[in-house]
């Protein structure tokens, strides 16, 4: 059921009894570099001996002792003639050595080439071979001591926003591309100034967060005074946290520090919302901006009144002086103010500030008040923020359950395992409502069509696809791509971003594609997290390196088995593998056809080193520069499928190494490495992140500060727990076929309130409810009726509104849905609630559907197994029952759940065993004509069953009427149409009809 969130901010805010705690310091970190150890250096040195000694020192070497090997002139023939010495022998030797020196000069120079642009694969010199592998070591560990891998790769810097550059309100840069590409830093004219770039904000960055410490350390503190309002403008701590914090959502950090302290008028800030102008407010340490004066006794414009009015307040502090980057403030306490203005009476009304600070969040998405306060209503709130996650693994189960139904169909008519999947329980049961309430299928669903609809225009005008390095899904269902580097002008009815590197796609146009006949281009796209409402999903494949993860080992996996479980279950993939090392889980049973297990490097390295030769092999031979010119060129695109290698395990330094060297070509080859390290000195990553304790995914270099997507050990097994249950090739496990209700059909179990679902829509024992609320609350009973093992709270509000409600709304609903079922004679309620908080229907609400299970499950494992008699009833009695198929006029737009249920499967295999069991037990009695009847009937809810048509045709063979037989014949080769008929359909023809094929001779 898919359910867009969105959060609002609540427009107040109710102070603690405690002391709060220190406000979080959302200022910029400093970059961290990496640390090199003193063996790192000694290589380096070592390094740059011998490419001086091979460059320089040879060369001058062969000058000074042999000289210049070839003649003055042009030689004459009496040249071959001449006797050979010893001396052409060493000048023969001495133009050999010189080829080779400018053989090897030419590989350093291009690996170093290489090297600094971070553009492509390095360039190959001819009949290099050795030379180019030591060029490329020698180079690789220079430069690995003096800059990270990541300042080698051109254009990371863009894939998020520098914080300090970020002085915009959040609405503003709601208004541009996602809200992580606001205030983006123009591209580097050449490699030379990104660098100098990024070394200049890491230097910034690191100042600052000096300054900050040793302000908070020498106590100083900084205030602001809340200004009068200017016409129908009112100032607000969300614009004071924007201007002089650079990040309007710091206003709560604001709101921590100042809150219930005494103002000069002797109110108190109770609301974040709600404050007066000429209250103080003290800010937290890295507070700055053009406007702020420091030292109010240097500053002309400021007070002596207001200076007091400072010193009183900063004596309130306390505790509030905290965290925030100032210290309890006292008489010589250093302040910035803004321009001072005069100063409001006492009796100035309380004047709101812009309605309830905080992010914009897109507006068209009501949200719970429950997610707003934090709670989770037992639910785990990992696969609840994880929509595509949870879209791609409900998918993958929905698939796995129905092909158990369709293993089952194979085995005996009664009585096999597979009729009803076992109903999760526990802590799997929590996670399926989980994916239940949190899945975005529309936005898989969008996401794969724009990118199959992007490769087949780029394909149609004969243009390969570019490199695209991540993704990002607006909080509004804008998509945009990040590129390598420019690509030109995109297809319509893609657009170019805010510069040449960005196409952007709006909702409207991606909702206009249709499913296109094309391979997936961008397989390797995987959600790593959010901010500002939008979505990243980094292209792991297109990565020229390594990706290293830092942190704790149990964050770590959470993030590892997000990125795997997605990878396997994605909805944008037609293919791939995904060999996991390391992994304290088996992942297999999520998708064994894409997951494999390693037990450690030893086995990576000869798989991947097999893996990379093949793939450079097939690209040479096919003529392909990348994977992506053979995805979208008449090649097989099977053959470009991705390989994503996952390595929870901290690899050690020589293995570090060699992993480096083999991930050095994976971009163009398909390949992409996503490595665990405890710390942050990996050789050869090119991005590196960092996920903390409190969520947070970081990639100081690249500008990022995510909500990770995580996937916890718990909720990892409860999924893995999900799947397995559902495995098709597990052997049975108890009466898996039961059904989870049975009806009492005697006389004296006739229920109260009585549904027909099977069919048309009908409710049998209630009055009509209300017009205007009447098809929600059929909707919700037809949920509750399909589902008696009880239904989340939740699981109902996603199904009846996809797109999200407020919890009042949902409560409102359920009392109409209570009123209107009512109670039982004895004073219970028929909708009640299990220890769990589930929503059950007492057992006086029936459907024709528990009725029909019940009496095939008495028919076949009751009663009727015992007595011909009572089975040839009861399979009658539940044959009657079948109308057509489920819910067959229900409104369109409405029971969109129902693509998550496997309902659909399971009917029509019910309906065809009760019709193969009915003549089944005509046909021992001789009386074809009713087992044909029988089979007809099934085969209106069933047409597709193979088995109701073969039974068909032995009933038909047993009236012995060969005409009749023919007829038949005849109408299942017109059903096949040109995929012809199945081959045991062909063999039972040839046993019971063998002149079948004549006819179809003759007809064509």
């Amino acid at each position: 059921m898919p359910r867009r969130r969105t959060s609002s901010s609540s427009s107040s805010s109710t102070a603690p009894s405690a002391a709060p705690a220190a406000p979080r310091n959302r200022t910029p970190q400093p970059v961290r570099v990496r640390r090199r150890s003193f063996g790192d250096f000694v290589k380096a040195f070592l390094a740059f001996a011998v490419l001086l000694a091979l460059v320089v020192g040879v060369p001058l070497a062969l000058a000074v002792t042999v000289g210049w090997p070839l003649p003055d002139g042009a030689p004459g023939l009496d040249w071959l003639q001449r006797e050979i010495t010893v001396q052409t022998f060493l000048r023969i030797l001495t133009v050999i050595v010189w080829l080779a020196w400018a053989q090897f000069t030419a590989c350093v120079l291009v690996e170093v080439k290489a090297a600094l642009s971070g553009v492509g694969v390095p360039g190959r010199v001819p009949g290099s071979g050795p030379s180019q592998l030591l060029a490329r070591q020698l180079v690789a560990a220079l430069l690995l001591v003096g800059a990270t891998a990541a300042s080698l790769t051109p254009g990371l810097s863009q894939l998020g926003q520098s914080l300090e550059g970020n002085q915009k309100p959040a609405v503003a840069a709601a208004q541009q591309t996602p809200g992580l590409f606001a205030q983006q830093q123009e591209q580097a004219a050449s490699t030379a100034n990104a660098l100098a770039e990024q070394a200049g904000q890491a230097g910034q960055a690191a100042a600052r967060a000096d300054g900050g410490a040793a302000s908070a350390a020498s106590g100083d503190t900084k205030y602001y005074r809340i200004q009068p309002p200017e016409g129908r403008h009112h100032d607000s701590l969300w614009e004071v946290a924007d201007r002089h914090l650079g990040d309007g959502r710091r206003y709560k950090e604001i709101f921590e520090l100042n809150k219930d302290r005494v103002q000069p008028d002797g109110s108190k800030l109770s609301e974040a919302s709600l404050i007066r102008p000429g209250w103080i407010m003290e800010m937290p340490g890295d507070a700055r901006g053009g406007e702020l004066v420091e030292m109010p006794d240097e500053a002309p414009n400021v007070s002596e009144q207001v200076q007091q009015q400072i010193s009183d307040y900063a004596r309130t502090g306390g505790d509030h002086a905290q965290g925030g980057g100032g210290a309890q403030g006292g008489g010589d306490a250093h302040v910035s103010l803004p321009e001072q203005r005069p100063a409001p009476t006492p009796a100035t009304p309380v004047t709101p500030a812009t309605p309830a600070p905080g992010p914009a969040t897109g507006g068209q998405h009501a949200t719970p008040a429950a997610e707003e306060s934090g709670r989770s209503f037992g639910l785990p709130e990992a696969l609840l923020a994880a929509p595509l996650l949870a879209a791609g693994l409900l998918g993958a189960l929905g698939r796995r359950r129905r092909q158990a139904l369709w293993h089952s169909a194979l085995g005996a008519v009664g009585g096999r395992r597979g009729m009803e999947p076992p109903t999760p329980t526990g802590d799997a049961q929590d996670a399926q409502d989980a994916l239940l309430v949190g899945a975005d299928p529309d936005g898989v669903r969008l996401l794969d069509r724009s990118l199959r609809g992007l490769a087949a225009s780029l394909a149609a005008e004969s243009r390969p696809l570019p490199v695209v390095y991540a993704a990002w899904m607006g909080g509004n269902g804008d998509l945009h791509l990040q590129l390598a580097q420019p690509a030109g002008k995109p297809p319509t009815p893609w657009q170019v971003g805010q510069d040449q590197t960005f196409w952007m796609l709006a909702r409207a146009d991606a909702e206009r594609y249709e499913d296109a006949e094309t391979a997936a281009p961008y397989p390797g796209l995987v959600s790593l997290g959010t901010m500002d409402d939008s979505r990243l999903l980094l292209n792991l494949e297109a990565v020229p390196g390594l990706v290293s993860l830092s942190g704790a080992e149990a964050d770590r996996a959470a993030v590892f088995a997000s990125v795997a479980a997605e990878l396997a279950t994605n909805g944008w993939s037609d293919r791939m593998t995904i060999t996991l090392v390391g992994f304290g889980d088996d992942l297999t049973p999520l998708a064994p056809n894409r997951i494999r297990h390693l037990d450690g490097f030893e086995d990576l390295f000869e798989t991947m080193s097999a893996e990379t030769r093949q793939r450079r092999g097939a690209l040479g031979a096919a003529g392909h520069d990348s994977v992506l010119t053979g995805r979208t060129g008449p090649a097989q695109h099977t053959r470009w499928a991705p390989h994503l290698v996952l390595l929870a395990a901290q690899p050690s330094d020589e293995d570090a190494l060699r992993l480096a060297e083999l991930a050095a070509d994976a971009g163009r080859l398909g390949i992409g490495y996503l490595v665990g390290t405890e710390g942050t000195d990996l050789p050869g990553a090119a991005w590196e992140m960092e996920i903390t304790g409190d969520g947070k995914l970081l990639a100081p270099l690249l500008g990022l500060e995510l909500e990770a997507q995580l996937l916890p050990a718990a909720q990892q097994r409860a999924v893995v727990e999900l799947f397995t249950d559902a495995d098709p090739e597990r052997g049975p496990g108890g009466p898996g076929n039961t059904p989870p209700f049975l009806v009492d059909i005697s006389e004296q179990g006739r229920p109260a309130v009585y549904a027909r679902l099977v069919g048309s829509y009908e409710i049998i024992g209630l009055d009509a409810p209300d017009g205007d609320r009447s098809a929600q609350l059929h909707e919700a009973l037809a949920l509750l009726l399909l589902h008696r093992e009880g239904v989340h709270p939740r699981v109902l509000a996603s199904a009846l509104w996809p797109r999200g409600v407020t919890e009042d709304v949902r409560d409102a609903l359920l009392e109409r849905l209570r009123a209107w079922l009512g109670t039982d004679p004895d004073g219970t309620p028929r909708l009640g609630t299990d220890a769990t908080g589930r929503l059950t229907l007492a057992k006086s609400v029936v459907s024709d559907l528990d009725v029909l299970r019940s009496l095939y499950y008495e028919a076949t494992q009751g009663r009727g197994v015992d007595s011909r008699q009572v089975r040839g009833r009861l399979l009658t009695d539940a044959l009657v029952l079948v109308r057509g198929p489920l819910l067959a006029d229900r409104p369109e737009g409405r029971y969109r759940w129902l693509t998550h249920e496997i309902i659909d499967a399971q009917l029509p295999l019910l309906v065809a065993d009760t019709g193969l069991a009915l003549s089944e037990f005509h046909l021992e009695r001789g009386r074809a004509e009713k087992a044909i009847e029988a089979l007809n009937a099934a085969l209106r809810t069933a047409p597709a069953d193979e088995r109701l048509w073969h039974e068909l045709l032995r009933a038909t063979h047993a009236t012995e009427d060969a005409d009749r037989l023919r007829a038949l014949a005849a109408d299942l080769i017109g059903r096949s149409g040109a995929r012809g008929l199945p081959p045991r359909t062909e063999a039972l023809l040839d046993e019971l009809l063998p002149t079948w094929r004549d006819g179809v001779a003759a007809a064509g």
